[in-house]
């Protein structure tokens, strides 16, 4: 995941509010919710959590960072550490409230090249649908269609996709390639591809 700008310090560096939360610093802590909270709620808004969700997210976050910050080598990195952490946590709060539909599946192997999940990729399998299910209805209704079309079983025909959406024939692979580019940039996708070891910021 690309981690969000830091905000424009307007007080002490992070640096130092890490130093200082280390040592029992509270009102350092309290600082350093305060700055990045807006970090971690906007990457929770980008996942499309509910306000609760968000909330269990950003409460969870913030615990693993009291549990990390000794541990964190470069204390300037922590809004990249944060970043990734909340991704993690949106991420399972979605393999958790995960439902059974068709399109996640079947979009996800047309995008990765119908690949069968092994018994390990079986987490990132169910929440790789869940963001899929997510973008898929933020695709244009073309999009939607086409999709729609082409992933239906058995297969429909391309002459009669072609039939039915006004399209020729011969354009309907290059739209399906643009529309899965348009999933693949879809900002959840984008960050569940590129997703870091959150550890590995610090």
């Amino acid at each position: 995941m690309t981690a969000e700008a830091e905000p424009v310090p307007t007080g002490p560096s992070v640096t130092d509010l890490v130093t200082l939360a280390r040592n029992g610093e509270q009102e350092a802590w309290d600082a350093l919710v305060e700055r990045y909270a807006p970090l971690v709620w906007s990457i929770c808004r980008r996942y499309q959590l509910s306000p609760a969700d968000a909330d269990d997210a950003g409460q969870a976050v913030w615990l693993h960072l009291v549990d990390q910050l000794d541990k964190i080598r470069d204390p300037a990195a922590l809004p990249g550490w944060l970043a990734t952490t909340t991704g993690r946590e949106c991420g399972r709060l979605l393999r958790a409230a995960r439902k059974a539909q068709p399109v996640g599946p079947v979009l996800d192997a047309t995008i990765h090249g119908g690949q069968t999940s092994t018994a390990d990729d079986e987490l990132l399998t169910a929440e790789r649908h869940a963001v899929l299910r997510e973008a898929f209805t933020h695709l244009p209704p073309r999009c939607q269609q086409l999709i729609a079309l082409l992933i239906e079983d058995p297969p429909v025909p391309y002459a009669e996709i072609s039939a039915r959406l006004g399209i020729p024939v011969g354009s309907i692979g290059p739209c399906r390639g643009r529309c899965l580019d348009k999933l693949r940039r879809y900002p959840a996708v984008a960050a569940l591809i590129n997703i870091e070891d959150p550890d590995s910021d610090t």
